[in-house]
């Protein structure tokens, strides 16, 4: 009977250890990713204007309702583990692209740094390798869609982040000479407003780089 009594206890035990595992799990990763920290408290503050019907600086009611579908599908991108982006280039030239820094541990998923590398024209980075962002060069113009529909123009110097999950097509407009994107562009950053190392040349100085972005 003692025997039993000792076995039922040992099952007991390990029966609470098994369904007691999930609670000690760590967290998914991509919650510890800042641009999806940043998309959810966006994401939080649209919702609860539009349940409350408050006004957000710089949205109309009907953009408000758009710009929360979008980051609705770029949550559900980030949840569903696709945590990398891909870069191609049809611009006729070289392109300045940011992806996994080498200079960070490798379990370090979400460093704040990014690496530079040049992607020959005609290539598109390499799958899972995460293209995280682009440089437009100081004498390089590009016209874009904002979220909303309307047309902006950009002034080279800058980056221009990539959402996660996206495949970003970067073209050459053969009549205006300015660079297109097959996306709206969301983020723009200038060199104080970003860790990442950001120069300052010329398309022409890019051009001379050997191209080793993985593809």
């Amino acid at each position: 009977m003692k025997a039993f009594k000792y076995i039922l206890m040992v099952l007991v035990l390990l029966a609470n250890l098994v369904f007691a595992l999930p609670s000690f799990a760590d967290a998914p990763k991509f919650t510890k990713n800042p641009d999806y920290i940043a998309l959810t408290k966006e994401l939080k503050k649209l919702q609860t204007a539009k349940e409350t019907q408050a006004e957000v600086e710089g949205y109309t009611p009907e953009q408000i309702e758009n710009k929360i579908n979008e980051l609705e599908f770029q949550k559900y991108t980030f949840e569903s583990g696709l945590n990398w982006s891909q870069c191609q280039n049809e611009t006729g030239r070289t392109l300045t692209v940011y992806g996994p820094d080498l200079n960070v541990e490798e379990d370090d998923d979400f460093s704040s740094g990014a690496g530079l590398y040049f992607l020959a024209d005609g290539q598109t980075t390499k799958t899972r390798w995460n293209c995280q962002g682009i440089y437009l060069p100081n004498d390089i113009k590009a016209n874009t869609l904002t979220p909303e529909g309307e047309n902006q123009e950009l002034t080279g110097g800058v980056v221009i982040k990539i959402p996660t999950g996206t495949k970003l097509v970067v073209k050459t407009n053969q009549d205006t000479g300015a660079v297109e994107f097959n996306i709206p562009v969301t983020q723009v950053s200038k060199p104080d407003e970003l860790k990442w190392f950001i120069p300052n040349v010329p398309q022409s100085v890019v051009n001379t780089r050997v191209t080793n972005a993985p593809i």
